[in-house]
C-alpha cells in the first residue's frame, strides 16, 4: 500500500498520474496497436479522464477533514460509474455469440442523430462490436483491466481522504 507518510495531496496527485497513464495506454492502444474503440470503451475513457480530473482538483486543492472527504466521495463516486460501465462491458463480452446485440451505428452518429439520455440507453445496450475481445494481458480483457483500475484507484482515493497524514 502507499506509505502514510505521503501527504494526501500527493497521493491524490499520484492517482492523477495514473489516470493519465491509462489514457495514454489506451490511445496507444488505439493509434500504435490499432485497436478500434467501442463505444463503452470510449465512455470507460471518460470516465477515468473525469476520475483524473476530480483527483487532480483533490492535488491542487490540498483540503484535509471533511472538504478532503468530499474530494474522497466524489472520486469514489466516478471510480464507481466507471467500474459500472467496465463491468457492463465484461458482462457483454461473457454473453454466447447469439445472445450478443447486432452492431448499431457509430458513436458519431447517435450523438449527432439522438439526445444525449437516448445516446447513453444505446451504448449500455452494447453491440456486437463491445463483445470482441481483440487484447488481452495475462489472459484478462481491457475492461476487466480498466474494471481492476477503477476499483483500485477508487479505494485508495477514499483511504486517502479518510486517512490521519
Amino acid at each position: 500500500m502507499l506509505d502514510r507518510s505521503l501527504p494526501p495531496r500527493v497521493v491524490s496527485a499520484l492517482l492523477a498520474a495514473a489516470c493519465a497513464a491509462l489514457l495514454a495506454f489506451a490511445y496507444y492502444a488505439q493509434y500504435g496497436l490499432g485497436l478500434t474503440p467501442c463505444p463503452l470503451c470510449i465512455f470507460q475513457r471518460l470516465a477515468v479522464l473525469a476520475l483524473g480530473l476530480v483527483l487532480l482538483g483533490a492535488a491542487l486543492h490540498g483540503a484535509r477533514g471533511w472538504a478532503g472527504r468530499g474530494w474522497a466521495l466524489l472520486a469514489t463516486a466516478v471510480a464507481a460509474v466507471g467500474a459500472a460501465l467496465a463491468a457492463r462491458h465484461l458482462w457483454i463480452q461473457s454473453l454466447p455469440p447469439d445472445q450478443v446485440p447486432a452492431c448499431g451505428p457509430g458513436l458519431d452518429y447517435l450523438l449527432d442523430s439522438l439526445p444525449a439520455f437516448e445516446v447513453l440507453q444505446e451504448v449500455l445496450a452494447g453491440s456486437g462490436e463491445c463483445a470482441a475481445v481483440d487484447w488481452t494481458l495475462l489472459g484478462l480483457s481491457m475492461p476487466s483491466w480498466t474494471l481492476f483500475a477503477f476499483v483500485s484507484l477508487g479505494a485508495v482515493a477514499l483511504w486517502n481522504g479518510w486517512r490521519r497524514a
